[in-house]
């Protein structure tokens, strides 16, 4: 069974994204522990955040009083309900949470059940939690739970491997083949994008970009793809490689049949209006670029915003690893495209965003109300596991996805190539 430990400063807007998959019954909760009862049994957001308000008025200093932990075993283990329970509440205590309000949810709408609890980690006065050894306390808790409950053991050298094979491309340490091969050999496995935008939007995460060259060979145009890596401000480093290199699914054939299926399977995808109503939050909620992507963050979303050089904002894309797709702005609505957050950002005109759907008056039944947002995949566990990003998550990705402009110096000596292969033809 593997932990993972998030924290957060929004805990009503996480509540509000995720009543909305609420409504589509992929969770239920499955219990609580000093949550305020209704007389129905019934509870909406305003309920269960209601619960929480104490905590964070008391709060002093805690930048991010809200906690989410999800506990997930191994996909071949069965745990029943009453089982998920009793490892959530013995997961609690040890971790000192035990005597915090705390909703355990179920989730389900992936093939591995697994629970997400959330909390706050400040007590009754405001007093933050001790989280001293934290992650180092969680591995040995989760190491005796999987005892008691016979359940699959997740060594940390398993999970360390998972996480070397995924990181991001590091040019310093040499082998950029092997290191861009491990990453793009996966992500259409995991998600769906439906443009070369879009995919750099999910590369980039990896100090990854592509371009597409064009060239005349034999009479015939040809299309390809390169794979540049980057350093960690977004720019090109290092030399640019083909995709042939990493195998056919690498290739520009492959990745349009995957924007297909992924345009055909996003046509009606339900995580749409999810993703639109997390946006329209956090624009509300926020007056900067800053806070507007640390709160996304937040809730398992992260935001790639495209400059030119005078600053003015052209493009946006966002990635849900709920979901596990990517969204132009533009593609989620024309009130989200590039021009809005432009307007907003840099000339201060609040955008016309339409209310979301209003959470607080539904009510669900305990059975119907879903958790916080899903964890990424595996694959990107850097992001909440590295130092660098602990404080903010992405904040220093804000810039990565790179510019069409600058030269491309495979794709110049490949049209060089042609150049001269058309000179010796006209000399014979």
């Amino acid at each position: 069974m593997i932990a993972k430990i998030g924290r957060g400063s929004n805990l009503y807007g996480a509540l509000a994204y995720n009543q909305l998959k609420v409504e589509k019954e992929n969770g239920e909760i499955l219990f609580t522990n000093r949550i305020i009862e209704t007389p129905q049994g019934h509870y909406s957001v305003a309920q269960l955040a209601l619960s929480f308000e104490p905590y964070l008025i008391a709060n002093r200093n805690t930048e991010k009083p809200t906690l989410h932990i999800s506990l997930n075993p191994d996909p071949k283990d069965n745990v029943n309900d009453e089982k998920f329970k009793l490892i959530a509440q013995k997961y609690m205590q040890n971790m000192g949470y035990g005597d915090q309000p705390f909703v355990v949810f179920k989730h389900t709408d992936i093939d591995r059940a697994h629970i997400h609890i959330v909390s706050v980690c400040v007590d009754e006065e405001g007093k933050k939690i001790s989280d001293k050894f934290e992650k180092r306390r969680s591995m040995n808790i989760c190491r005796e739970l999987e005892n008691k409950y016979e359940l699959i053991s997740a060594t940390e050298k398993e999970h360390r491997q998972n996480d070397k094979i995924f990181h991001p491309v590091n040019y310093q340490i040499g082998d950029v083949k092997s290191q861009i091969s491990s990453v793009v050999r996966h992500l259409p496995k995991y998600y769906k994008f439906q443009t070369l935008g879009e995919y750099n939007a999910l590369l980039s995460l990896f100090n990854i970009t592509t371009e597409k060259i064009e060239g005349e060979l034999q009479g015939k145009i040809r299309q390809g793809l390169l794979y540049i890596p980057l350093n960690e401000k977004g720019e090109r480093v290092g030399h640019p490689l083909k995709a042939s290199l990493f195998g056919k699914n690498a290739g520009l054939p492959a990745l349009e049949l995957h924007f297909e299926k992924s345009k055909e399977a996003l046509k009606n995808h339900t995580g749409k209006l999810t993703i639109k109503t997390a946006i329209a939050i956090a624009l509300q909620s926020t007056n900067d670029e800053k806070n507007f992507k640390k709160q996304l963050a937040e809730q398992g979303i992260n935001v790639m915003v495209r400059t030119n050089d005078t600053g003015r904002i052209y493009g946006i894309t966002f990635i849900d690893h709920n979901s596990k797709a990517i969204w132009n702005g533009s593609r989620l609505g024309k009130e989200l495209s590039a021009n809005t957050f432009n307007d907003y950002w840099n000339h201060n005109i609040k955008p016309d965003i339409k209310k979301p759907v209003e959470l607080q008056s539904k009510i669900s039944k305990p059975n119907d109300t879903d958790l916080p947002a899903e964890q990424p995949h595996h694959l990107f566990d850097f992001l909440n596991t590295s130092e660098k990003h602990e404080d903010g998550l992405i904040e220093t990705l804000s810039a990565l996805l790179p510019e069409a402009q600058g030269e491309d110096y495979e794709e110049q000596d490949f049209a060089n190539k042609m150049k001269k292969k058309r000179k010796r033809k006209r000399g014979q």
